[in-house]
């Protein structure tokens, strides 16, 4: 699958992190009452969770045709406080919206369509609030660095302390969902579907 080229372009913040953020390592779990040196953090991508998807959704069908835990994170995770707006990083159209409401799923959910270097890129912003959604529409265009959203409250994210899921994708997402973690199995090919989020996001880590 070839590369995404993104020479040349000039991203828009997603989120406007401000110095000091904690970059998060969740390999030992994910613990969401823990006290949170800021409310700004990163989440990585293609980590490996151990213990932090419980909920039945994550322990789904492998490629290999057998089971496994989908416990590796292909998106990268903003962590903001609730109601913080979330910014185009490009201009695009809506592709897929959508309220994905299982425990643990990304809750009220945007999937946008870029066209990049001459390439389709569909990206999924998930855990955003109910309001994100009001007045959006497939096919809606919008502007390099329009507030696409806002970051959802537990209530409404899926029951994760408050951030955006943001993942690429190179393959036309049918409905608004995409899977943010992968088996063991699966992680070969979801890194060459899913490519790194820092791409558009920089290096934020």
């Amino acid at each position: 699958m070839p590369a995404l080229d993104v020479t040349g372009c000039d991203f828009h913040p997603v989120i406007r992190l401000p110095p000091g953020y904690e970059v998060f390592d969740f390999t030992r779990g994910y613990d969401p009452h823990r006290a949170l040196a800021s409310p700004y953090g990163v989440g990585r991508y293609d980590e490996k969770r151990r213990g932090m998807y419980v909920d039945e959704l994550f322990a789904g069908a492998s490629g290999a045709g057998g089971t496994g835990v989908r416990d590796v994170h292909v998106g990268i995770d903003l962590g903001a406080p609730a109601g913080e707006p979330v910014h185009a990083f490009w201009q695009g159209t809506i592709h897929k919206l959508g309220y994905n409401a299982a425990p643990g799923d990304y809750g009220h959910t945007l999937v946008t369509h870029h066209v990049i270097g001459g390439r389709d890129l569909w990206v999924l912003f998930g855990h955003l609030s109910a309001r994100s959604l009001e007045g959006r529409a497939e096919r809606q265009p919008f502007a390099r660095g329009e507030v696409l959203g806002w970051v959802g409250d537990r209530h409404e994210n899926g029951g994760w302390n408050p951030h955006v899921h943001v993942q690429l994708s190179l393959v036309r997402p049918e409905v608004a969902d995409l899977p943010g973690a992968v088996s063991d199995a699966d992680r070969a090919e979801a890194l060459r579907r899913y490519p790194d989020p820092r791409l558009v996001l920089g290096p934020i880590y």
